[in-house]
């Protein structure tokens, strides 16, 4: 049974303050942490060549379309949206497609959207024969109907829905509020690569969607002091046209000036305010950021574990997914991130092995825990040493092309496909257990018993271990100082 709004406000409040006392973090201390963050940034941000693709890849579906329907009425629009369209997805990021047939005021019968996604399925099984695609899987009973597969030219995963109308405007209107504080796509962006890298980034696996993702950073900005967004409310009073509502977002430019929080303070305290909370949820708390206020809601008359309000509507947790096991794990996650950056803070934990166990390292094992040494940076020499092995390794191979040209664009040819190799893509390496979920499986391969009881030492005693230990004109979308996104300004005059 859900708590009144009030009472849930007193205990969220006190719970935080409770939290942050207990951690005791002086911003000061943060700045290690910061480089952290920069760097991870910096490595993951997308490139040039990974913007082209994904525009490519979007023109190549238009053109399979055609294919299909031929040039009638009836002939549908591949759109993309998600990650790539709210500009907060890596080069291994998933490319979503809606197909769409007419506009969002008329719905798609269920059965027309399984038909259409069979007739492109079809289509995408006869480029398999012929080595352009590959692992193409239907998922035609899921809430809402998809087919996967894979470019074999980019390596990039393409989902392809039919009128996801809901996905396009989000992500509209997600990359519209950006606009307002660039902290808000930096910090979406970290966030959701310590979710993916924790395997807690799925809501095929019941745990958080990119939406719910977004949703709580977008929320935890909201509620800092003073805020960095105004509530949702203010930008869709008229409606969520997203021409209207870039006009509305246009008034809230610089409104998050005034906090002077850093990027490393937020993704710690966004870390303590999920800690704080979690016997919460249970008891109806909900996150709402069309109010930017906790409040006390129920989905269906029950209490699901996580409760992010839609902001389009209002009626819908956008985090409905996570089940009640797996909010365990990703409280687990949470904690233990809190754990080891507080070893790192303490001078227990090189920075690079922070790196490594927040974010995940194509590393298969850990290393014994090393004290930060305070005249290396937060790297350590031999993070640096490897990195510039690996640079040098990359620098002496030749380029290896990564595909045929299935699209009938020269510009997918071998030069290009020669750049693109040269980008890290996680779909070209081993899968690999993240790290921090190793943890809470019980499976530390590179920790002796010894080093164990020495963790345990270094651990501050307020704290605790880890849990369970044992089709477009390409050109115009070239990303730029004055516009760095490969797509249109939606609403722009």
């Amino acid at each position: 049974m859900a708590l009144p709004r009030k009472v849930l406000l007193k205990k969220a409040s006190k719970f935080e303050l409770k939290e942050l006392k207990k951690n005791n973090i002086d911003p000061v201390h943060l700045s290690g942490l910061g480089r952290i963050l920069d760097d991870v940034y910096a490595l993951r941000l997308p490139k040039p060549i990974d913007y082209h693709n994904r525009t490519d890849l979007i023109r190549i579906f238009n053109t399979i379309a055609k294919e299909v329907y031929g040039n009638s009425d009836e002939c549908p629009v591949v759109e993309g949206f998600g990650s790539f369209v709210m500009d907060m997805f890596t080069a291994g990021s998933d490319l979503d497609l809606s197909i769409n047939f007419g506009s969002a005021e008329v719905e798609c019968p269920r059965e027309k959207k399984i038909q259409a996604l069979k007739k492109f399925s079809k289509k995408l099984h006869a480029l398999q024969r012929k080595g352009h695609v590959t692992s193409i899987q239907k998922i035609m009973t899921a809430r809402v109907p998809i087919v996967k597969v894979i470019d074999v030219g980019t390596r990039i995963e393409c989902d392809l829905s039919v009128e996801n109308w809901d996905g396009i405007l989000k992500s509209q209107l997600v990359h519209i509020i950006s606009a307002i504080d660039e902290r808000f796509q930096k910090l979406s962006f970290l966030v959701k690569a310590w979710a993916k890298a924790n395997g807690i980034n799925s809501s095929k696996d019941r745990t958080l969607n990119s939406l719910s993702i977004i949703s709580l950073v977008a929320f935890h900005l909201q509620t800092r002091d003073p805020p960095i967004l105004p509530p949702f409310s203010l930008f869709l009073k008229d409606g969520t046209e997203p021409a209207q509502v870039r006009k509305n977002v246009d008034g809230f430019k610089n409104y998050g000036k005034p906090n002077e929080e850093s990027l490393s303070q937020l993704f710690m305290t966004l870390l303590i305010k999920l800690a704080s909370v979690e016997k919460l949820w249970q008891k109806g708390l909900c996150a709402s950021l069309y109010n930017a206020s906790w409040t006390s809601k129920t989905f269906d008359s029950e209490c699901n574990p996580i409760s992010v309000e839609d902001f389009t509507d209002r009626s819908q947790n956008v985090a409905r997914a996570v089940g009640t096991n797996e909010a365990k794990t990703i409280y687990d996650c949470i904690n233990n991130s809190i754990c080891f950056i507080l070893m790192f803070l303490d001078g227990h934990m090189e920075g690079h092995k922070l790196s490594e166990l927040i974010f995940g390292s194509e590393d298969t094992c850990l290393s014994p825990l090393v004290k930060l040494n305070p005249n290396h940076d937060h790297g350590g020499p031999t993070s640096r040493s490897r990195k510039n092995k690996k640079r040098k390794r990359n620098e002496d191979s030749p380029a290896k092309k990564v595909g045929k040209t299935w699209g009938g664009n020269p510009s997918r040819s071998s030069e290009t496909s020669s750049t693109s190799a040269s980008n890290f893509n996680p779909q070209l390496v081993p899968q690999q257990k993240p790290l921090v979920s190793s943890l809470v499986g019980g499976s530390f391969p590179a920790l002796s018993t010894t080093d164990l009881v020495v963790l345990c030492n270094l651990l501050p005693q307020q704290h605790s271990l880890p849990q369970n230990l044992p089709g477009s004109d390409t050109t115009q979308f070239k990303p730029s100082a004055g516009n760095p996104l490969p797509w249109p300004n939606w609403g722009a005059t």
